[in-house]
């Protein structure tokens, strides 16, 4: 089938083009980072070295993209056009479109499916790694404070867990056929409870003896925790704004079950330093209950290894969206996230080089921005 074809120096100024909001996005936040990076603690210090800097372009590029996917891209990332099946990058459409990178197996557009498939990644992963710090953390302040029975019992299922195949356990997790079962909804329901307990006893243990914060902050907290709880588990938003698909519901299950377990090892391992320094005796002294010695003295002295390790973790966990998506398990076939549009794309390898491109490069640039965030954030913490 023969095709039009722009060039390509205007194939790279399409696409620079496409991208106005994330260039105007970047301008003005790494403009306002700079000028008052001094008064941005931990991330103004990221702008004091070239990695950190390169850290923090990278991954405010795809959060943007992801934030601005419906403005970038041209075409619907699932409409298809019969006649640009298989057309290379620049090919024209019927109605004077350009399919910038070309067009897939499917005749849909490549370009506009990479950029909607960084929404796909920027919302599980993150959000992922943030209920599994809510697990590990909740879990393991108590196990490294308390130590005893506490810290064998917590330990042991957390060892349970790190025991088992990693790629096994996710295989098991997100199967198609898992769905029928109440498993996924079951630890649903206990993990996406942490967050709720957690900023409960965090406000608590804080504010008890100040009633005109501490209700205001736990009322907040009761009402986002369960409505978010409410659509997420139960997809019974009332308002219809926070839900999550069954396909994708069983992989951020399967995320935070298995990072969970790291995490607590991790915070048990800070906690059990820290609680022997001279700030948290002198915390004990004052008469200040456990809680708020974890919650509110252990746990910011804390934050440099797990802000790293969440860096780390959110990367890894890109990584693995993409190899459940190579398989074929978790997302929806027609998924545009990057790991299902490599599977395409890879049987055609021989034949047709350009699908696969795009989605590779974005997986890897998005991970490679957050390894040097964490590269940066660990020089930090050690200065700290």
């Amino acid at each position: 089938m023969q095709h039009e074809y722009v060039g390509t120096a205007q194939i790279i100024l399409g696409v620079i083009a496409r991208f106005w909001p994330v260039w105007l996005a970047l301008a003005i936040v790494l403009i306002a980072s700079i000028t008052w990076k001094k008064r941005l603690g931990l991330y103004g210090q990221l702008f004091d070295t070239g990695v950190g800097i390169a850290g923090v372009v990278i991954c405010l590029f795809w959060l943007f993209t992801a934030i601005f996917s419906a403005t970038i891209s041209p075409f619907d990332p699932l409409a298809q056009d019969v006649m640009m099946k298989d057309a290379l990058p620049g090919a024209i459409t019927g109605d004077g479109g350009v399919y910038l990178f070309g067009g897939d197996k499917l005749a849909r557009d490549i370009f506009s499916r990479m950029v909607y498939g960084s929404r796909i990644v920027l919302i599980i992963a993150p959000a992922a790694t943030a209920f599994a710090l809510m697990v590990g953390i909740t879990l393991g302040l108590p196990a490294g404070y308390y130590g005893g029975r506490i810290d064998s019992f917590l330990s042991f299922l957390a060892n349970l867990v790190l025991a088992f195949p990693v790629i096994l356990l996710f295989y098991l997790l997100v199967t198609p056929g898992i769905m029928d079962t109440p498993i996924p909804y079951s630890m649903a329901g206990v993990f996406f409870l942490f967050p709720i307990i957690f900023f409960s006893v965090l406000f608590y243990t804080r504010y008890k003896n100040r009633p005109e914060r501490f209700y205001p902050q736990i009322a907040i907290t009761l009402i986002l925790g369960f409505w978010i709880y409410a659509g997420l588990v139960f997809d019974a938003d009332p308002l219809g704004i926070i839900s999550i698909r069954p396909n994708e519901l069983n992989i951020f299950v399967a995320v935070v079950f298995a990072s969970s377990p790291g995490v607590f090892r991790i915070v048990r391992g800070l906690v059990m330093d820290i609680k022997t320094r001279d700030y948290v005796a002198a915390a004990q002294t004052r008469g200040e209950s456990p809680w708020y010695i974890m919650l509110w003295e252990i746990l910011p002295n804390a934050r440099g290894p797990l802000i790293v390790d969440a860096c780390l973790r959110i990367g890894y966990t890109t990584i693995l969206l993409g190899t459940l998506g190579y398989f074929g398990l978790g997302l929806a076939p027609e998924s545009p996230d990057w790991g299902t549009a490599i599977k395409d794309s890879s049987r055609l390898l021989r034949a047709y080089i350009h699908p696969a491109l795009p989605p590779v490069i974005a997986l890897m640039s998005f991970v490679l921005g957050l390894n040097l965030l964490a590269d940066a954030l660990r020089e930090q913490s050690l200065k700290d």
